[in-house]
């Protein structure tokens, strides 16, 4: 089983990490120092205690009796270290080319007139013995047991709480970091033309405030070059409307012939071209019609009666039993430009509307024509893109029905998606957004 390390995806993960490792490294280093120190001050001052100790209470017992030592060793016993009268426990000779430092301490205090030997104790806590004879003769051991420097019971309640306060600062530093750029990258995924522009909270820190102002004018900026644009094609348009008209006039007044024909046909494909591209900039630009609720079952029947009054093989399956909040000129253009696709190219259309588990709806216009290659499916979507190849727009059209169809799918805040069926033919699937009320 191989476990590799890997570098957190997130921005606010990465940071934390990086903040919460960085303290906590410094409060381990910072923890290290004071403990080296309070170890090394607790054994000097210890070992200091030691030789001070040892020799007063070896001198105390050569000058008692020898019937009152036995009663003076309590008082002179310490926690790591005390006194037996006689030869102690049994052990093995101590290496004196690296003695423990007591015993360094102990050889430094004692009077050179008392010979000492040791002997390490060996058993579940291991320790050491130091032996010698008073100036009576009788035996005297000095049992030392080091134990490590004891921990006060409440650091660890400190470093934990200390380790609590760290992630609650870290917590806290990423929170006010990541916070900002949350609310831009928001601002981003919903910046749309077709809505009204949101603008950004200009307060904050210097940075913060910048960016929100350069994002609220790049805002502002892409709805002025729209506009713009708009107002462009809708001039062009009104223009080129009159002469189209002037020469249509003409053609009239013309003698029959295949030139007039040529001529008038020209001129149809123009008128066509132009309106057709209004279409598709008034899409691109963002509708400016209002939502309301809408019966997404009544409506499509309207729609599909009007075809089959026109004598259009137009076929209806399935109910939704909703109303939706939407656009209905916007849905009705989208619709319209899937079915008269589905009419050029297989003389049939099939619509197919059901409620989705994720709480969507879905409205397929499907028909058994040639369909569309798979490496063309995207490119269809395209303004001016035609499968066609010869350029006919009798058959191959202008390019952009499928273009508009998808941008008032988005504007109406769904989504258009090409397929190809089982058995030949394509389906359109246009997937509706939630917010869908039942009557």
């Amino acid at each position: 089983m191989n476990l590799s390390l890997h570098w957190p995806r997130t921005l606010a993960s990465r940071l934390s990490l990086i903040f919460l490792v960085g303290l906590i490294l410094a409060q381990a280093l910072s923890f290290g120092a004071q403990f080296y120190e309070r170890y090394e001050s607790a054994k000097s001052t210890m070992l200091g205690n030691l030789e001070t100790d040892v020799s007063t209470s070896i001198a105390i017992l050569d000058r008692l009796p020898a019937d009152e030592r036995a009663s003076w060793l309590q008082r002179l016993n310490r926690p790591n270290y005390g006194y037996v009268l006689g030869e102690g426990e049994p052990g093995t000779p101590m290496n004196m080319q690296e003695p423990p430092m007591a015993v360094a301490s102990i050889n430094e205090a004692m009077n050179p007139a008392y010979k000492l030997t040791y002997t390490d104790i060996p058993g579940t806590q291991k320790h050491f013995q130091g032996h010698l004879r008073l100036s009576d003769g009788n035996p005297l051991t000095i049992d030392v047991r080091p134990t490590m420097l004891p921990i006060s019971p409440w650091l660890p309640a400190v470093l934990l709480g200390q380790l609590a306060l760290l992630i609650g600062c870290t917590w806290l530093a990423v929170r006010i970091a990541i916070r900002p750029l949350t609310r831009l990258a928001q601002a981003v995924e919903t910046l749309d033309p077709n809505a009204h522009a949101v603008h950004l909270d200009e307060k904050g820190p210097t940075e913060v405030a910048y960016a929100a102002k350069a994002f609220n004018a790049m805002q502002a900026r892409i709805a002025a070059y729209l506009k713009e644009r708009m107002q462009l094609l809708a001039a062009i348009s009104h223009d080129l409307q009159t002469p189209i008209t002037r020469m249509k006039l003409r053609a009239e007044f013309m003698d029959e012939s295949v030139e007039k024909d040529k001529l008038w046909n020209d001129l149809g494909e123009i008128e066509h071209l132009v309106r057709e591209g209004v279409a598709y900039a008034r899409s691109v630009h963002g509708a400016t019609e209002a939502t309301c609720r809408t019966d997404l079952d009544s409506f499509l029947d309207s729609l599909v009666f009007d075809y089959q009054d026109m004598g259009k093989d137009v076929q209806l399956d399935g109910k939704s039993a909703t109303v939706i909040d939407t656009r209905p000129h916007a849905l009705r253009r989208v619709l319209v430009n899937l079915v008269d696709n589905a009419l050029k190219f297989a003389g049939a259309a099939e619509m197919h509307v059901q409620a989705l588990t994720n709480g969507k709806l879905s409205v397929k216009v499907m028909d058994r024509g040639p369909g569309i290659a798979e490496e063309e499916l995207a490119q269809v979507m395209e303004p001016f893109y035609r499968v066609e190849s010869s350029r006919n727009r009798s058959t191959g059209g202008t390019g952009l029905g499928l273009a508009i169809a998808q941008q008032l799918a988005l504007a109406i805040g769904g989504s258009l998606v090409l397929s190809n069926r089982q058995g030949g033919g394509l389906c359109a699937e246009l997937t509706l957004p939630k917010g869908i009320a039942h009557p």
